[in-house]
């Protein structure tokens, strides 16, 4: 027993070694800023900025989808998926004791075996035996193989816990950008109708006209087929509607169905811009963390995979009492124990455990060139957005001068048609372009607020913590 006790002080000892590499984060080439950035508004990156559009019912919406979404509810549940896969591997750290207890009787043939019983002239070939005992065992973790693999279950847990929050970032976004959308289909509907309205009148004034003999049947016909090209608009937009309307549903989590307004796109609130430096996507950006994180469990495993070319040394022990006999079961003459110590080296494996060990680095690779091709993609989606915001902004602007100046251009060839100055071929050809400038004005004010959903998105921030706690599934993964 002494040596037993001595033995594992000095495997105590030992296990402070660990083979495999330690995790170091790789050298990057960040850029040193954003082409386009407003350092006044970094803070913009950690609120919860869908509420800076000021529309109590977007709010709603997303505090819906982020409860009831079901890819929101399948990632967390991956999460504690992971939460007791890293509980499972990490308790082979420490010593397994489990407890036991037998009764039995047994009845031996007197006329078997090389040497019968009945030669012997036993008396009752029939027998008890009864246990109560204690075992125990455990691996010494000389090489770090457990607590390597323990590592890269761990980072498998954070890594799970970053993948629910980047499809937070996502549902948050596409809930936003949905929204936004419909709004701005609802006013290209609107304009639709509103043309649709103004055609219809100017087609029954024109057919009174015809009918009286003042006009001829191709300018009824020219005023008819303008009529007729807006009318059929209006089922477009309607279909587009509709499908909008279905696709935000379930991201809400729910069958297809309508969907409630609030302000029109004309009334929301521009987002400011979030700002901040290139360094920051690497602690905002969930995806990268999650990146990050599956590269240090392949690192770790590389470490697994190395610690096999060691022996393998476990001590084992059983305590307890055994006896033939119920009454003297738990006597001092029942006394039962017994310690080993068993140990297991590879000679030879044909290079199975080389292959693991290059299976391992080859799969760390892979994930080292995964995490920095995540990090440009990061860098090139929020350049991407903050030129998309600020160029839809200068064409928002150049798009509202033209609808300024073809409204004055329609008003004028009315006028001029009226007094008989021009044709109603005129009139048609500014009312087109009319109507075509106020749909692309509104179509490029809904890629103005898409733009700026998507340079949060982009950005991720502390934003996404804030959105997690709507949830009420909030984990934050511990050392246990």
């Amino acid at each position: 027993m002494k040596k037993a006790i001595i033995f594992f002080f000095v495997a105590a000892a030992l296990a402070g070694c660990m083979v495999g590499p330690d995790y170091k984060r790789p050298a990057l080439d960040m850029p040193q800023s954003w082409r386009f950035e407003d350092a006044a508004a970094k803070d913009l990156a950690n609120t919860a900025w869908w509420g800076q559009f000021n529309d109590p019912v977007l709010n709603e919406l997303i505090q819906i989808a982020v409860q009831e979404n079901k890819d929101v509810r399948i990632a967390a549940a991956r999460v504690e998926q992971f939460l007791g896969l890293y509980g499972t591997t990490r308790a082979a750290l420490y010593p397994q004791v489990g407890a036991g207890a037998s009764a039995g009787q047994e009845r031996m043939s007197k006329v078997s075996g090389p040497t019968p019983l009945e030669d012997f002239n036993f008396g009752n070939p029939t027998f008890s035996n009864y246990e109560v005992f204690l075992n125990a065992s455990w691996e010494i973790d000389l090489w770090g193989k457990l607590r390597r693999a323990s590592e890269a279950a761990r980072a498998n847990l954070l890594s799970s816990e970053d993948a629910r929050r980047a499809v937070i970032l996502t549902l948050v976004t596409s809930v936003a950008s949905s929204y936004v959308n419909l709004r701005d289909l609802d006013k290209q509907y609107e304009i639709a109708k509103q043309t649709v309205d103004s055609r219809a009148e100017s087609y029954r004034l024109f057919k009174l006209r015809f009918e009286g003999g003042i006009i001829s049947e191709l300018q009824l016909s020219q005023v008819k087929s303008e009529y007729e090209d807006a009318l059929a608009r209006i089922p477009y937009y309607g279909k587009l509607v509709a499908q909008q309307e279905n696709a935000l549903s379930v991201l809400l989590g729910r069958n297809p169905g309508p969907i409630p307004r609030g302000k029109s796109i004309d009334n929301l609130v521009l987002p400011g811009i979030p700002a901040g430096l290139p360094s920051d996507l690497l602690a905002n950006r969930p995806d990268i963390r999650q990146a990050e994180e599956n590269l240090v469990s392949a690192n770790a495993n590389i470490g697994v995979a190395k610690a096999q070319y060691f022996p393998t040394i476990s001590l084992t022990g059983m305590l307890g009492f055994a006896s033939n006999d119920l009454s003297k079961l738990f006597t001092s003459q029942a006394w039962n124990w017994a310690y080993a110590v068993p140990a297991t080296v590879p000679i030879f494996t044909a290079g199975a455990i080389a292959g693991q060990v290059k299976s391992a680095e080859a799969f760390q690779q892979q994930l080292l060139f995964r995490y920095q091709q995540a990090i440009q993609t990061a860098f090139r989606e929020v350049d991407d957005a903050l030129i998309d915001q600020k160029r839809s902004r200068e064409q928002l602007e150049a798009q509202g001068q033209q609808v300024g100046t073809l409204r004055q251009y329609a008003r004028v060839a009315r006028l001029r048609f009226d007094e008989g100055y021009t044709s109603y071929v005129e009139v048609l050809d500014a009312e087109r372009s009319l109507f075509n400038a106020q749909l692309s004005y509104a179509q490029t004010q809904g890629a103005i607020f898409q733009s700026l959903v998507n340079v949060y998105k982009a950005m991720g921030g502390g934003w996404v913590v804030e959105a997690d706690r709507m949830t009420g599934l909030v984990m934050e993964p511990k050392e246990q």
